[in-house]
């Protein structure tokens, strides 16, 4: 029998959704079991972190899936935050992999935390990708059980239904931005950009949970988004094509091209997201420089 095609992006948002179901499930069996997974294995993943065994389990369950997938002849690499570049056989596809966003969130049981998965795809990707190159996109949230989804071209999508933000953001009667999603809200990077949070924002959030912050601004649920420091892109790939599917903006640092950010597992720039250009000059203010 003939391979398999590496299948369009609508059928790895399919295999996203079996991922996740994974996970899920490897979730419910440790709770059931009253297994640790919040417990630290010792070692570093290849993005820098400690590893939790709830982000081992979670990534091994995606493996599989992936494993699958290229049983039946999709050709592809895995970028994932504890394993690093895996080779399924094309750098010129490449799926981002964040085995649980938000994991500090959920070893202290916080509910915002997430499954993040992406597809980019191009001339040897995997290599020298940027986030343009993104064409579809889920990010599961763990907490409430809520999809999102994204297809380059296609749209948004919250749990299968049409999803399309707002406009424009919400303002106070001053003008500023009425709510904001703050992430890297380490107490120095806020503080750093006190100022411009104070010029600029009437509130804000701070979820611990960069995927589900910008699938916020895809839904209209916060005005903007910012990272006060550097984000890596398996964190924030998917997630930020549900923005620019949704109808908002994305910039990645502030040099000429918004969506000039490498795929791979530095942490380069911070990322901002809003509803409007006006919205999007704001966040891009915030983060300090």
């Amino acid at each position: 029998m003939a391979p398999s095609p590496t299948p369009a992006p609508e059928g790895w948002i399919t295999a996203f959704g079996r991922a996740a179901d994974a996970v899920v499930g490897v979730l419910h069996a440790a709770a059931e079991a009253g297994t640790a997974l919040t417990r630290e294995t010792g070692s570093r993943g290849a993005g820098g972190d400690r590893t939790l065994v709830i982000d081992a389990d979670a990534e091994a369950a995606i493996f599989d899936v992936l494993d699958g997938l290229h049983r039946d002849g999709a050709r592809f690499t895995a970028l994932s935050e504890e394993r690093g570049l895996v080779d399924y056989g094309s750098p010129d596809v490449l799926v981002l992999i964040d085995p649980i966003d938000g994991s500090t969130n959920a070893k202290r049981g916080l509910p915002h935390h997430a499954v993040s998965l992406a597809l980019a795809t191009g001339p040897d990707v995997a290599a020298r990708g940027t986030m343009a190159d993104v064409a579809c996109g889920l990010v599961a949230d763990l907490g409430s059980g809520e999809r999102w989804t994204a297809i380059r071209g296609a749209g948004a999508r919250l749990d299968g239904a049409p999803l399309r933000g707002p406009e424009r953001e919400r303002r106070s009667a001053d003008g500023r931005l009425e709510l904001v999603a703050i992430e890297s809200a380490d107490p120095r990077n806020v503080l750093a950009s006190g100022d411009a949070l104070a010029a600029s924002v009437h509130r804000l959030r701070a979820i611990g949970a960069l995927a589900l912050a910008l699938c916020w601004v895809g839904g209209g649920r916060v005005d903007a988004m910012a990272s006060l420091w550097r984000c890596r892109a398996i964190d924030v790939a998917a997630g930020q094509l549900v923005v620019r599917e949704s109808g908002g903006l994305v910039a990645f640092g502030d040099g000429p091209d918004p969506l000039a950010a490498p795929l791979d597992l530095e942490p380069h720039v911070p990322v901002v997201a809003a509803r409007s250009a006006e919205g999007l000059a704001d966040a891009r203010a915030l983060p300090a420089r």
